[in-house]
């Protein structure tokens, strides 16, 4: 395998960027292919040993007793289990929250307890916790809330509970402020204060540790196999990293929702003509997920929620049936913004280091998705929000060197409410204030990314030739998997691929079919290849490129392996 050092632009206009060989010596006693080491090295592996966890993807068996204020959130839930007392389950309306939702729902329920969900209403509420929801809670009988991938940094509203009498413990996984809220328990990993080893699980990993936990205090047994289904969607759509705990979540929860035992999802994955027995972290993240978040985006979170807890069979397929017509509507919304979007980039500034643009006709149900396309596209951060009429919501994304939420937070004064992580954050802002906060996170933005080059790069694991690729190989490969954040999917350069045949696809032509070959010496090998949105780029037969590509399952040849272009050059 040829591993080298170079830099290229495709017709993607991204700067393709090889990664340089990793040094002599190191994993040298791992028993893995060259290639598969130098990939391992470039994951943060350099033992024989951490190379030998990675790939198994072992329970690391961590004590949910380390995590911070667990003791005390335990207690207060099983008072409540014993008392009868009412316990409110208050989600976010993403994957996330009600995935934690339905774990929390499930398992409290299982034990006996009086356990009720409230998912706020995206358009109405906003994110996170609000004083409206609690005083209705509270109205209801409820006393005690249980936030499901929200509350860290609601102290306000968590007080406003207190005074109430209605306790609260904060389940979360989002960035800590300075200044937690006067809540039972705030178990989140990310406290400074915690000893749980793995401070990035999503909420539907933490749920399932704190649940563990619960369990055990009581005697109970607690079956994994339950919930490892929903803590696979929730830790893959929240873009948790997957190393360490949350690999072996995400390998053990496919492993589960290849049996398709929970009624909502095999109706999902029956409507969307796909087989569980086939799920991966793609699968989720590009099948599932955008699903589940549709009800949120379009409709109510509540419909996402009901579909993973339905257990009648008919219910469950109209729901999901329902949840795939959102879908689609959301992705023409979508296309529709990102059409909007670009005109209004039109009109500012082209080097400015943050995007910040926003417009009444972007729905603030798809602000988030529109922020994640710019940002991915321009390598910058970027803010996109929905001007209402006297308050506008936005969501934020970033790249690794700039920090979101830390930038919101030095705005804080400008903002009604706002939460997030580094890499991406949400808000509320009086219309007023936009223009503020627009010259804050710019001057922000620019003083951190002074000396950062912010031509969007393709990170390139290694140069192969295509016709050296085997079997053996492509096992290797899928032993490296579920793929995701913090684990990227292998990306792979051939050069000079003959181009044998190609064919538009899409209703508007939009992506590629393509049959690539690649000679050694009288010896030949054609591999079948899909480019998405590379319609208007398409090439020449016989002409040869340089490809970027990753290996995934050819959907019309029984799941044999093609190439899924990420970007070519022509005159390879």
């Amino acid at each position: 395998m040829v591993i080298a050092s170079a830099e290229m632009t495709g017709v993607s206009g991204r700067r393709w960027q090889l990664r340089g060989r990793f040094p002599d010596g190191e994993l040298a006693s791992a028993p893995h292919q060259p290639l598969v080491r130098h990939l391992l090295w470039h994951r943060g592996v350099r033992t024989a040993a951490e190379a030998a966890v990675f790939m198994d993807a072992a329970d690391p068996h961590h004590n949910p007793l380390d995590l911070p204020d667990i003791e005390p959130a335990i207690n207060r839930l099983r008072r409540a289990i014993d008392s009868g007392e009412l316990i409110a389950i208050y989600g976010d309306f993403d994957v996330d929250g009600v995935t934690s939702s339905a774990i929390l729902l499930e398992a409290l329920g299982d034990l006996g307890a009086r356990a009720v969900s409230y998912i706020p209403d995206r358009f109405e509420e906003g994110y996170g916790v609000n004083v409206a929801a609690i005083e209705q809670l509270a109205r209801d009988g409820a006393g005690l809330i249980v936030t499901a991938d929200c509350g860290t940094s609601s102290r306000d509203e968590i007080a406003a509970a207190a005074a109430l009498g209605v306790d609260t413990i904060v389940i979360d996984h989002h960035t800590v402020p300075p200044e937690l809220p006067n809540a039972v328990a705030v178990v989140n990993p990310k406290r400074a204060d915690s000893r749980y080893p793995e401070p990035e699980l999503a909420t539907g990993g933490l749920a399932f540790r704190v649940m563990q936990a619960l369990y055990a205090s009581l005697g109970r047994e607690f079956d994994p196999a339950q919930y490892l289904d929903l803590v696979a969607l929730s830790t893959v759509c929240d873009m948790a990293p997957l190393r360490g705990e949350n690999r072996w979540l995400v390998r053990e929860g496919l492993r589960e929702m290849a049996k398709a035992r929970r009624p909502g999802l095999r109706a999902m994955f029956e409507t969307a003509g796909t087989d569980p027995a086939q799920a991966n972290a793609d699968t989720i993240g590009y099948t599932l997920g955008p699903r589940l978040n549709a009800a949120g985006r379009l409709r109510h979170g509540r419909l996402a929620l009901e579909l993973l807890l339905e257990r009648d069979e008919d219910r469950a397929r109209e729901r999901a049936l329902e949840l795939g017509a959102l879908n689609t509507e959301r992705q023409q919304a979508t296309a529709d913004a990102m059409d909007l979007a670009k005109e209004l980039l039109a009109k500012e500034p082209p080097d400015a280091p943050l995007i910040l643009i926003g417009h009444e006709d972007i729905p603030s149900g798809i602000v988030g998705l529109v922020a994640g396309r710019l940002c991915e596209q321009y390598n910058r951060p970027a803010v996109v929000y929905e001007r209402g009429a006297e308050t506008s919501r936005a969501s934020c994304r970033s790249i690794p060197e700039f920090d979101i939420t830390g930038a919101l937070r030095n705005c804080a004064p400008l903002l009604v409410r706002f939460g997030g992580h580094r890499a991406a954050a949400g808000f509320t802002t009086e219309n007023a204030n936009l223009d503020a906060l627009r010259e804050g996170l710019v001057a922000q933005a620019a003083d951190v990314l002074r000396d950062v080059d912010l031509t969007p790069v393709l990170p390139i694991d290694a140069a192969i030739p295509l016709h050296r690729v085997n079997a053996s190989l492509i096992r290797s490969l899928t032993g490296m998997a579920p793929f995701g954040v913090g684990n990227d999917e292998p990306v792979f350069l051939s050069r000079n691929l003959e181009v044998v045949d190609f064919r538009l696809m899409g209703g508007d032509g939009e992506h590629l079919r393509l049959t690539l070959r690649d000679r050694d010496g009288t010896r030949a090998v054609a591999w079948p290849a899909v480019a998405f949105g590379m319609g208007a780029t398409e090439p020449v037969v016989g002409e040869h490129l340089d490809a970027v590509y990753t290996f995934c399952a050819d959907r019309g040849a029984d799941g044999a392996l093609e190439l899924r272009i990420v970007d070519f050059r022509k005159g390879g």
